[in-house]
């Protein structure tokens, strides 16, 4: 008797945790949305992403997986218009749509004022088109977060869009899996990005993002950067293109940040 209450009690339990998560317009008591907290979740499952800026750059860096040993590696980050590009982390596929969406609006808004898209403007128009996915009971949210780089008159940009269409500016960000390890690195060194050059910035970057892998071990092979400033359109750099940039990192680093995810 007393297994039978348990299981009971056990099968109650587990239909008052998912009564509310059947559709996403469906408040819980506690007042959350728990289909977009999912999708939020599915941003943490993706592989690492790190952004950083200085006055004259914004630097991305991000970690690609491979699903086995004979595919190849995903794509991480992709190039909207010449002055702004994203790195994703989650569903590369709704990564894909949203690339679409924005490099439409870029396109038609050089076609009509003959200038290039202001970052923030692109930012929230994604942003919005994120949160009517959570306010529509016909559709899912998009199971992707994106760090967005851009340059344009307001200077170097790094932005972050989340599945429930909210979107935040920031110095240095990280996302994706293990990602802690590389904010706890920004935060020590985020107040010397401001003044920084090309190189040392791209080395923070590749450092934040070792600290995330799951072994400590970066390469040309499963990483790929991204540059975008005043006078460099956005480029992203892998496989022999970015190996001068993993030789900055010298062995010492790389050691320590093993040792670091080790414990």
């Amino acid at each position: 008797h007393r297994q039978g209450s348990s299981r009971s009690e056990g099968s109650v339990g587990a239909m008052f945790r998912n009564q509310y998560d059947t559709d996403v317009t469906t408040w819980s008591p506690q007042g959350r949305l728990h289909q977009v907290e999912y999708a939020m979740e599915a941003v943490k499952q993706g592989s690492a992403c790190v952004g950083v800026k200085s006055k004259k750059y914004a630097v991305m860096a991000a970690l690609k997986r491979s699903h086995n040993d004979m595919s190849s590696y995903q794509k991480k980050v992709f190039k909207v218009d010449e002055h702004l590009g994203i790195a994703i982390s989650g569903l590369t596929a709704d990564a894909r749509s949203l690339c679409k969406y924005m490099r439409t609006e870029c396109l038609e808004h050089q076609y009509v004022y003959e200038s290039p898209m202001p970052v923030q403007r692109l930012v929230v128009d994604i942003a919005d088109k994120c949160q009517v996915s959570t306010q529509t009971a016909s559709s899912r949210p998009y199971g992707v977060g994106m760090l967005i780089a851009g340059h344009d008159q307001n200077g170097p940009h790094i932005f972050y869009n989340c599945p429930s269409g909210n979107y935040y500016e920031y110095k240095a960000m990280t996302i994706g899996a293990r990602s802690q390890a590389a904010k706890t690195y920004l935060e020590k060194h985020y107040t010397t990005f401001e003044d920084s050059e090309l190189q040392p910035l791209i080395k923070h970057a590749l450092t934040a993002l070792k600290e995330s892998s799951q072994n400590g071990d970066i390469n040309c092979v499963n990483s790929c950067i991204s540059v975008v400033g005043e006078d460099t359109p956005f480029t992203i750099y892998d496989g022999e293109a970015l190996q001068p940039y993993i030789d900055l990192l010298d062995k010492n680093e790389i050691s320590e940040g093993g040792a670091a995810m080790q414990e």
